[in-house]
């Protein structure tokens, strides 16, 4: 299968010709094999140095890779058998969004996922991953399933944002979207969330709202693409201005741990998931059956108040003095008595 290199792994695409051009010549002896043992200790420096510098923009550009692992990859992992379950009882089946139910180390797991395709036919009929309302839909109808059944629910996310289509605001994207995470807000079994690629908007939000939210090494989740970004932020789409974009928007694994935004980071093989899809799997599974053992020891009452308390603490509303005290006509600041800093109300009791 060829290998797809993008623009920063140019010199490791140099080394792994050469070495392919040895291991196929007629050549042999002990002169190419210490030559090819040279070239693999190059080749591991080189990559190290590559895939420890990289930019925000290449950890998207990799979590965007043709090649990366997706929601079905990860669950034939995963899960030892699965039963797809196909459509919303309401307009129709949605391919962007898998969903179904499996045994995982021998227990039965819910799992739904975005799913962009592989091929170009596969894409084209997966819509890119970009979910329909139909999706969001299907994706609700396994979740209560799973909730009905008493059985732990994995979300997978990968996608640019939800279809912002006409018939898909016709039929209630919007909508959608709301209901499905304010289902997951009330399920009252275990929720884990991997982000395994790309999150974009609302519609990677819709199957993110879990107990607890793990990211890939190399994934990125953002509440816009970069490209939309720079073309609001800095009215162009230049690379320079993507990059710049990028790195405002703190959207990798490392700036959402570090902001307290994803609970856990998933280490991937060396150069990425599609590298070593087998790996890849591995580690997600073993992440996955470890906080799933953790949510297994609550209570549903637990589960619902330590979410609640979860989404409550997100995020942090600063309030700039100057800005904010009143001005007499002639524009001058009216001093005032400072504002005692009130502690957010205790959360109520969840039913």
């Amino acid at each position: 299968m060829p290998v797809t290199y993008l623009d920063f792994e140019r010199p490791l695409a140099a080394l792994d010709a050469r070495v392919e051009a040895l291991r196929r010549g007629d050549a042999r002896g002990p002169a190419v094999t210490r030559e090819l043992r040279r070239l693999g200790v190059e080749r591991r420096r080189l990559e190290r140095e590559v895939y420890e510098s990289l930019t925000a923009w290449e950890r998207v550009q990799l979590a965007r890779h043709v090649d990366r692992p997706q929601s079905l990859d990860y669950i034939g992992r995963i899960c030892r058998e699965f039963f797809e379950l196909h459509g919303d009882r309401v307009f129709g089946d949605d391919p962007a969004i898998v969903a179904g139910l499996g045994m995982c180390n021998g227990s039965p797991l819910a799992v739904v996922g975005h799913q962009r395709g592989h091929t170009t036919a596969e894409r084209v009929q997966r819509n890119f991953g970009m979910a329909n309302p139909e999706g969001y839909r299907k994706a609700v109808r396994v979740f209560r399933l799973a909730e009905r059944l008493g059985i732990p629910i994995l979300t997978l996310v990968d996608t640019q944002g939800a279809y912002p289509g006409v018939g898909a605001e016709e039929r209630g994207q919007a909508e959608a979207i709301a209901h499905t995470m304010r289902t997951m807000t009330r399920l009252r079994v275990p929720i884990v969330s991997v982000v395994i690629g790309e999150g974009g908007s609302g519609g990677a939000l819709a199957l993110a709202v879990a107990d607890r939210v793990l990211m890939l090494q190399y994934a990125c989740y953002s509440v816009i693409s970069p490209e939309g970004c720079a073309a609001i932020l800095y009215r162009d789409r230049a690379p320079g201005s993507i990059a710049r974009a990028a790195e405002a928007l703190r959207l990798t694994a490392r700036d959402l741990v570090d902001a307290g935004v994803v609970d856990g980071l998933v280490a991937e093989p060396a150069g990425g998931a599609h590298r070593n899809p087998r790996r890849a799997g591995e580690a997600l599974e073993r992440a996955v059956l470890h906080q799933l053992a953790e949510l297994r020891t609550m209570s549903p009452t637990a589960l619902l108040r330590t979410r609640y308390q979860k989404y409550r603490r997100l995020g942090a509303h600063l309030e700039s003095p100057a800005t904010l005290a009143p001005r007499s006509a002639t524009g001058r600041a009216i001093a005032r008595r400072p504002t005692p800093r009130r502690s957010i109300a205790k959360p109520r009791a969840v039913r």
